[in-house]
């Protein structure tokens, strides 16, 4: 299907089409995401529990730098898709051209302090000993992969913007299958360990990078990019960086309290930090097709928002909703049935018994708040659709900040459940999160659109 079918579609088809058409590509693209994210700590667990906590350890830190890329990348979502939906194409490949400029010369400077400030970050963390050396290891290499992401996001954006989830999603799968390939030859046959996986895995988003950026030339749609006499518009930029700032402020506040809270789950032992980490890969793997859902949203909401169906805005929400709880329920279900099956499959190192008693811990507690997780992907789609990103950043930060961690904090101090505190703080914060987020719904000042 074209380009100027699916906005037609995205306008005026059938809503449960509409998400089914647009969804569906993104929840193979994110299940392919988090499937070779899995791959790299099934390869790494086997190595040993300490070098796989040492992946999960740095992640945080890895995605505190990124969450600028993605800010400027949703920023361009909701402003292509509203440009779209008001018939200025023109417009929005000028938008798409400045996104691009913005966030490629971000990626460089971010993956240069990245590289430089790594071990300092780490000793910050309260990383020692071999937890330290492997973690160092692993993020110096993943900084360097950095601009190659960040150009990825952009082509995404604007293929997602004019509903075409279908191209990044094939280019991811042909990138996730080399990952896949190279793991275990650069993990064992070339005996790099650690090191092995974070190559492994940026050669992959390089290949992918340079054919998403080839596709953007040659098959870019109703949204054309060239940067034949290309020169910053200072409007452009401003309205960029005006929509992307919260964005990027609630994922880089998102990604700074994972640190804390890493640090703090880290202090009740290896074994507790790799469940941690082995839990949260599985979760989100579970969890993908309703976040796919939530992603679809952004686009249809853009895009009927700037052709003012504001009441097919609405229509699509309720019906993204009742697929998103119908699929969320299944995943509380397999998870709480097939909890230590889950666990001991996803955990293969010879030293694992602490690891995988913690992880069905941790696992049957996060079941019960899968329904949430989902609904905090629909509210995410709306806020971010509509450029009103300053209520997206509001649950990504004050799920952490404001209940996740002074939660934590309680529990670790005042009591003696020991991590089952971490555990049902982090499901209690889902709940509070969701109601703050059906509140500012039900208010509809994100109604009101950011380009006009």
């Amino acid at each position: 299907m074209d380009t100027v079918k699916r906005r037609f579609l995205i306008l005026d088809g059938n809503i449960y089409r509409v998400i089914f058409i647009l969804a569906l590509p993104i929840m193979v693209n994110n299940l392919i995401q988090t499937a070779y994210n899995l791959v790299d700590g099934l390869w790494v667990s086997r190595l040993g529990p300490t070098e796989f906590a040492a992946t999960s350890f740095v992640w945080p830190v890895n995605f505190l730098f990124i969450s600028l890329g993605l800010g400027i990348s949703i920023a361009g979502t909701a402003i292509i898709s509203q440009l779209i939906g008001a018939e200025k194409m023109k417009e929005a490949g000028e938008y798409a051209v400045q996104m691009i400029a913005i966030s490629f010369i971000a990626a460089i400077v971010f993956a240069v302090i990245g590289y430089i400030s790594s071990p300092f970050v780490i000793a910050a963390m309260g990383g020692k000993g071999e937890l330290a050396f492997y973690s160092n290891i692993y993020l110096r290499i993943t900084f360097l992969d950095m601009p190659f992401m960040f150009l990825f996001f952009n082509y995404n954006s604007i293929m997602q913007a004019q509903g075409n989830t279908l191209y990044p999603t094939v280019l991811s799968g042909i990138s996730a299958i080399l990952n896949c390939v190279l793991d275990p030859i650069f993990i064992f046959n070339l005996n790099m360990g650690v090191a092995g996986a974070a190559w492994a895995t940026l050669i992959s988003k390089a290949l992918l990078a340079m054919a998403g950026l080839f596709m953007l030339y040659k098959k870019s749609g109703i949204v054309k990019v060239s940067f034949r006499g290309f020169r910053f518009n200072k409007e452009i930029g401003k309205k960029i960086i005006s929509i992307a700032v919260p964005s990027s402020l609630g994922q880089s506040g998102s990604a700074l309290g994972f640190i804390i809270l890493n640090s703090f789950v880290a202090s009740y032992g290896t074994a507790t930090l790799a469940a941690f980490g082995m839990v949260n890969r599985i979760t989100s793997l579970i969890m993908q097709p309703a976040s796919g859902i939530g992603s679809a949203l952004t686009s249809i909401v853009g895009q009927n928002l700037g052709a003012e169906q504001f009441s097919r805005v609405k229509e699509a929400v309720k019906k993204s909703t009742i697929s998103v709880l119908a699929i969320s329920l299944l995943g509380l279900a397999a998870m709480l049935i097939w909890d230590r099956e889950i666990i001991e499959f996803f955990m293969q190192s010879g030293d694992d018994g602490g690891v995988v008693q913690e992880g069905i811990t941790f696992l049957q507690f996060i079941a019960y708040s899968a329904p949430l997780m989902g609904i905090f992907s629909i509210f995410q789609g709306i806020f971010q659709g509509s450029g009103h990103t300053k209520y997206s950043m509001a649950m990504d930060v004050g799920r952490l900040w404001l209940i996740r961690i002074p939660m934590i904090l309680i529990f670790k101090y005042f009591t003696s459940i020991g991590s089952e505190g971490i555990w049902f703080s982090m499901s209690f914060s889902n709940l509070i999160t969701c109601i703050y987020g059906f509140i500012i719904y039900r208010q509809n000042k994100w109604q009101v659109r950011v380009v006009k």
